[in-house]
């Protein structure tokens, strides 16, 4: 699928070389997957196929480098990975445990692979990891080149509490012991700072908050609800994955309690997003509902769209929810709505507290209640001079305070900081 994280480090290293800073992105178990220019290089380490089998048949873990590079050929990763199957939990929690181990674990050709390139063709001043679970070197990184590494938390965590109990405690100790070898770990907002300190029982100090940023310059040119007439029949917008954690089942609901409403606009559903094999029967489940509810012609899925698909999505709603379950370290697509001219209604948890009140773009409801969420989403529709106001101040905000620029100046401050 399209991945936030892909899409967030992408923007943020085109947006760093912009500045003359000389910035490379470096795929990592899989080949990244953006709506944008992808700027990566043509080379993944820890090639998702290689440090699975390594982990699968010891046998692998000796073989010579020509079959490694082989099987971490991006064209095969790529193949292999596109029916988004879900490997056996057990399986995967003992495999990040191995790779967050680093030289101790059963991926070490792959460590002593990716830290011979950094030291010989690279030379970083900095590494930075958009994750800790492919950290694992940060001890053999730190070692051979003495650089500061940091650490990006983007969610983690809810990787983690998908893991066995026993692969989720061991996972915790390890990054706990690969800790000592991170200058820095970077989150996007307080409330994540918070969470992570406690969740992996680390200092407060060792955390830095730079607010997430994305690349604003194609959703300015959505003329979004500011510019653009009155819709007669006004369209809600969802663009997530649609999976259980995104909450795609708390917006049909609402949806349906709204419409029944005899007070309430007669308003469209619009939905968009990657829809998982492992996900796929709950989806229809969902779009069933909306059917059975006698809305059959009044929601339309896009599928998976790519950025003009985007652009255009944006440009066709007068409001956007993604009413997460989980509470959600980023909220990328939040930025991008407000960035359109399109105010969200969103549950008041994760980072969404914390956007709206940086933005001024939104309304914030209860998490996991249905009903409130019906009278966030049926308030605004009928108040178009509020819808304008949040609108307004949503895409100002963005512009001036979550731009991928602005959040590459903040990162690069970070860096020389930490140099000095």
């Amino acid at each position: 699928m399209i991945c936030g994280s892909c899409l967030r480090d992408n923007a943020l290293v085109v947006a760093l070389t912009r500045m003359g800073v000389d910035a490379v992105l470096v795929p990592t178990y899989t080949p990244i997957r953006t709506d944008e220019a992808d700027v990566s290089i043509d080379q993944v380490f820890y090639g998702g196929v290689n440090v699975y089998l390594q982990q699968r048949v010891p046998l692998f873990r000796y073989v010579p480098a020509f079959i490694d590079r082989w099987l971490d050929l991006p064209w095969l990763i790529r193949r292999v990975a596109k029916n988004g199957a879900t490997p056996d939990p057990k399986i995967l929690g003992a495999l990040t445990v191995s790779m967050l181990r680093g030289s101790q674990g059963n991926q070490r050709k792959e460590v002593d692979r990716l830290t011979r390139w950094l030291s010989e063709t690279l030379q970083p001043d900095v590494v930075n990891f958009s994750n800790v679970l492919i950290a694992g070197s940060a001890a053999a990184i730190k070692s051979r080149l003495g650089v500061p590494i940091i650490v990006t938390l983007q969610g983690d965590d809810v990787f983690l509490d998908t893991l066995p109990q026993r692969d989720r405690d061991r996972a915790i100790g390890a990054i706990q012991e690969l800790a000592e070898h991170v200058d820095a770990f970077v989150v996007f907002n307080r409330f994540y700072a918070e969470y992570m300190q406690d969740y992996l029982k680390l200092p407060k100090d060792r955390f830095h908050v730079i607010p997430l940023g994305i690349n604003v310059h194609d959703f300015r040119n959505v003329p979004g609800i500011i510019q653009r007439p009155e819709s007669s029949t006004p369209t809600i917008g969802y663009l997530a994955r649609l999976a259980p954690e995104k909450g795609l089942h708390h917006l049909v609901d609402a949806y349906i309690e709204m419409r029944r409403r005899t007070d309430a606009p007669a308003a469209k559903l619009l939905l968009a997003g990657w829809m998982g094999n492992q996900n796929r029967a709950y989806a229809e489940e969902q779009f069933q509902r909306l059917r059975d509810a006698g809305f059959a012609d009044d929601f339309e899925y896009r599928g998976e769209v790519d950025r003009a698909g985007k652009v255009q999505f944006f440009s066709e709603i007068d409001l956007f929810s993604v009413p997460t379950i989980y509470q959600d370290a980023k909220g990328l697509y939040v930025l991008e709505s407000l960035a359109s001219g399109v105010p969200v209604v969103l549950p008041a948890h994760g980072s969404f507290p914390e956007l709206i009140e940086s933005t001024q773009g939104g309304l914030l409801c209860t998490p996991h209640d249905a009903g409130h969420l019906a009278d966030a989403i049926q308030g605004l529709l009928l108040d178009a001079d509020r819808r304008q106001q949040l609108a307004t101040a949503g895409r100002s905000a963005v512009t001036a305070r979550h731009s991928a620029e602005r959040m590459a100046e903040d990162t690069l401050a970070l860096y020389r900081r930490l140099l000095e």
